[in-house]
């Protein structure tokens, strides 16, 4: 067990040290918070294009994320002989493949954090045609995250630690503590409690495209164990596309009888139920009751597809030659 989590615990390390992730977490965030400072026109429906365009840009980040972070954390070093020096120790191949995937799913679920902190603020900095641009909001987001590159400068030049990893933890850190301050903060008159307006169902949706992601990451790491990031990203990407249409696809198909659209229908993950932009339309009632179901249901999916991904990544990798 104890080699598990370290193994576990320094692909995550490695992971948040890539100036990949950093760049990918800073940006998508950022995009996330610019998406709430224009004005659409769209005749009352600004907030929802705001809501589901965060959605949409956490859901890509995280794809972009999973199949680089998987190929940095297993192609590379199967590559690079990294792999084989590990399991010359008392380190089985299943144990070190389950612990990279966890490694993997824990620097997704910091990635898809940061995101859900953006998409609370953009979801309280949204704005009709009559509003304006949230400006205590958006100073608290941009001098947060400013502080958080900050330290991680003072840090890296006075104590010599590595810049990635502590840029990472910071944000983390000074974005939660900025969410913390907006919370308290009125729109026109800073630091007076008032309501802010936040969607806290954007919460149930950013959980369910983690689940997503941690399906894309088993299929990624099952790619990784045979191919390179182009062809892996290439493989991920299109079963992405695909998911997205899988109910027209095949499920229909499915529905009257076929069986081979059920079986792909079944293969495939549908990657809209996973899509909780309709369900936050003002229009529509919903409990919470009703969404943390959906979320635990959603979870007994994602356990059986991911056990049966990594059952494949582990079939793969089993007869791997590493030298």
């Amino acid at each position: 067990m104890r080699q598990f989590v370290t193994i576990a615990f320094n692909a995550f390390m490695e992971l948040i040290r890539q100036p990949i992730f950093l760049l990918l977490m800073t940006t998508s965030v950022s995009f996330e918070v610019f998406l709430s400072c224009i004005n659409y026109f769209g005749f009352g429906d600004e907030p929802k294009l705001v809501k589901n365009s965060v959605l949409a840009v956490m859901f890509l980040a995280g794809l972009f994320g999973a199949v680089l972070s998987a190929s940095a954390s297993i192609a590379r070093e199967i590559r690079s002989g990294t792999a084989l020096a590990v399991l010359a120790k008392p380190v089985s191949r299943s144990q070190f493949l389950i612990a990279k995937y966890f490694g993997l799913a824990a620097s997704l679920t910091v990635l898809t954090y940061v995101n859900l902190i953006g998409a609370l603020f953009a979801t309280r900095m949204a704005f009709d045609s009559y509003g304006t641009i949230d400006v205590p909001a958006l100073s608290i987001f941009l001098g947060s995250l400013g502080l958080a590159y900050l330290l991680a400068a003072l840090t890296n030049y006075f104590l010599g630690r590595p810049f990635m990893a502590d840029a990472v933890v910071s944000v983390v850190v000074f974005l939660t503590i900025g969410f913390v301050v907006v919370l308290f903060t009125n729109k026109v008159v800073p630091f007076t409690v008032t309501y802010t307006g936040i969607d806290w169902r954007m919460v149930p949706a950013a959980i369910l495209i983690l689940f997503a992601l941690w399906i894309l990451a088993a299929i990624a790491v099952a790619c990784s164990t045979r191919l390179e990031v182009i062809p892996c990203m290439a493989i991920c990407t299109a079963l992405f596309l695909i998911g997205l249409m899988s109910d027209f696809l095949f499920g229909r198909k499915a529905v009257d009888g076929s069986w081979w659209a059920g079986s792909v229908y079944a293969a495939i993950p549908n990657w809209q139920l996973f899509w909780l932009a309709d369900v936050l339309e003002d229009a529509k009632n919903v409990t919470w009751s009703h969404l943390w179901n959906y979320v635990i249901q959603a979870f007994a999916y994602v356990v059986c597809y991911v056990g049966a991904a990594l059952s494949i990544a582990l079939a793969l990798f089993e007869d791997r030659e590493l030298s």
